[in-house]
């Protein structure tokens, strides 16, 4: 039996509402229509989805897999949907491409030049996104590729990796370690460190912890608040230092000097995509562009 993606959409919206009476208003229906919705896709699944209390409503472990699935196949719908107006209308092939911060504009646009060397009439549209809204709207249908580092791909999406990238260090112009040109990571014990994710929650701040423990020390670390701007300038006007993919030399003005860490960590580029979607300009990017 086919699934209807209307009744897929609203035990979507239960899921993230908590309660029939928001979903329901997030929906435009009345709460009769929706739990009657809701009740018939269950009775089509053949298992209970929902727990009803007197407080809401909360996801059955069926019911959380099946809303999972879900968002994947909604962004697959809407996807192909935009694509089929693309061609009705004559429209270009567009790559659509976001990237979060730990990926910088530079980076990005040098696998695009890559990718408009063997494909030159391919149009892109290109912005950045924190991780979190980076893999929402990949599952939605409203991006082609994600690039990230060391992020876990949810449910619905697959990563493949790009290349390697030696990780250098970054400290203003005024930090007693800016005079040299390299420096071993394991003399870095001491030094305070700036990353843009917490612990445990973030991939790419966990694989820069675990390079310092591979050099021997427990790394002493903050979370700048300077979100979303470009890596090499978290460090400007602090004595902190932050791992960088820039290449060594001064950076941001002037104001930053980037050292090569010897030997050098590295760190994997990963571009996350929908493997549901039927797309010419992902496959273009994927199949050319490497580091």
């Amino acid at each position: 039996m086919a699934l209807d993606l209307n009744k897929l959409e609203h035990l979507i919206a239960v899921a993230e509402e908590g309660s029939i009476t928001r979903a329901a208003a997030r929906l435009h229906l009345s709460q009769q229509a929706l739990s009657t919705s809701v009740r018939v896709l269950e009775r089509e699944v053949g298992v209970p989805l929902l727990e009803r209390t007197a407080t809401g409503v909360s996801l059955l472990p069926a019911g959380a897999a099946l809303a999972e699935d879900a968002r994947a196949l909604r962004g697959a719908a809407h996807s192909a949907l935009q694509r089929a107006r693309r061609v009705g209308r004559g429209e270009p092939e567009v790559l659509r491409l976001g990237h979060t911060p730990a990926v910088t504009g530079e980076e990005a646009i040098g696998l695009l030049r890559q990718v408009a060397a063997a494909h030159p009439d391919l149009a892109t549209d290109v912005n950045q996104r924190y991780p979190a809204e980076l893999a929402e709207a990949l599952l939605a249908g409203d991006l082609d590729i994600g690039l990230c580092r060391a992020m876990a791909p949810p449910r619905g999406l697959a990563r493949t990796t790009l290349g390697h990238q030696p990780l250098h260090l970054a400290v203003a112009a005024g930090h007693p370690l800016a005079a040299r040109e390299s420096v071993p990571l394991s003399r870095l014990a001491g030094q305070r460190f700036v990353v843009w994710g917490r612990p445990g929650h973030s991939g790419y701040t966990d694989l820069l912890i675990g390079h310092c423990r591979a050099a021997g020390f427990e790394p002493d670390i903050e979370r700048t608040a300077l979100q979303g701007t470009p890596p090499v300038t978290a460090v400007i006007g602090t004595d902190r230092c932050a791992f960088v993919t820039t290449p060594p030399g001064p950076a941001a003005g002037g104001a930053v000097r980037i050292l090569a860490l010897d030997p050098p960590p590295y760190a994997p580029l990963h571009a996350l995509y929908s493997p549901r979607t039927t797309s010419p300009a992902k496959d273009a990017f994927l199949a050319t562009a490497l580091l």
